[in-house]
């Protein structure tokens, strides 16, 4: 099912109070930093939007609070991306959708990146595949979409202050209007 731009704000209102696992911030605060942090930048509208979505998947199912705890991959990117397909261009989609193996490919090929994820950071990289290897680096940087993946991915990491002060939800769904197809 298609989430509309009212279904999605229904959802942050139902869902968005929730911790974010393992994070001193709600699933809302972590998406709402995510999307300041890309507007801060000078990303357009889609990679604004993706930022703002690229945890959704969280919220459209219910594995309970750190399914890492528990050895889940809660395979969050992808989950998501039914209820967006359709309503999102592909550049949205696919950000979202890679921005789990940019984790694993930035462990890979950026200096301390690895040490500087919070520990519920590190068990979902176990859990997702691990650090890529050199080849797998380089086949992930050659997708179509990776280079947003990982500028999405950067910001999901600073992404979790608890007195980041940010726009409210409407300003970047306001956002999200703009790049909605169907």
């Amino acid at each position: 099912m298609s989430l509309s731009l009212p279904d999605i704000e229904a959802l942050f209102a139902r869902r968005g109070a929730e911790q974010y696992s393992g994070e001193p911030v709600t699933q809302l605060e972590h998406a709402l930093q995510c999307a300041t942090l890309a507007e801060a930048e000078g990303a357009d509208n889609e990679l604004v939007t993706a930022a703002l979505l690229h945890d959704l998947g969280h919220l459209t199912q219910d594995l309970g609070e750190s399914p890492t705890l528990r050895g889940l991959d809660d395979r969050h990117q992808h989950a998501a991306l039914p209820h967006l397909k359709g309503r999102f261009p592909a550049r949205v989609l696919g950000a979202i959708g890679l921005h789990v193996d940019a984790k694993r490919y930035l462990c890979a090929t950026r200096p301390g990146y690895h040490g500087a994820l919070s520990e519920d950071s590190k068990r979902s990289l176990l859990l997702q595949g691990g650090v890529f290897d050199a080849a797998q680096a380089a086949a992930f940087i050659a997708l179509a979409g990776a280079a947003d993946a990982v500028r999405v991915r950067v910001w999901d990491d600073l992404a979790k202050s608890p007195s980041m002060v940010t726009p409210p939800l409407a300003h970047f769904l306001e956002r999200a209007r703009r790049v909605v197809v169907a």
